[in-house]
């Protein structure tokens, strides 16, 4: 499958961007699908996860309450809705999928496809 993320671009603090990640190629496979992100000199970090069936989603701590993860299965895609944005939030943004059902991950060696970034940046 191949992954196309697009959305990012330069916002406000306290502002918000939607993220969207479309899949194409073998989207008959069931997929659980990321969000990750890395910023210069740091390493790429766990956003937000959310299974095939989309019952099941995790974010991390740093963005949990701000953040919504979320996917169109008629457009094959997934989305990030990210509010409330802070400086700290700055990083290129990856989204990844995973063949396989119910189960999500939050560790980048899990995922087996990824798509190319896209910047968020952030400015005070």
């Amino acid at each position: 499958v191949q992954l196309q993320a697009s959305g990012g671009g330069l916002v406000q603090a306290g502002g918000s961007l939607r993220l969207s990640c479309a899949a194409s190629g073998r989207t008959g496979t069931r997929y659980t699908m990321a969000w990750f992100r890395q910023a210069p000199g740091k390493e790429r970090e766990f956003v937000s996860t959310i299974n095939w069936v989309g019952d099941s989603t995790f974010y991390a701590a740093s963005v949990k309450g701000r953040f919504t993860i979320s996917r169109d299965y008629a457009k094959n895609t997934m989305y990030l809705q990210m509010n409330s944005l802070k400086p700290e939030d700055s990083a290129a943004y990856y989204c990844a999928a995973k063949a396989t059902y119910e189960s999500i991950y939050i560790r980048a060696r899990n995922y087996d496809y990824w798509g190319q970034g896209t910047q968020v940046t952030v400015s005070s």
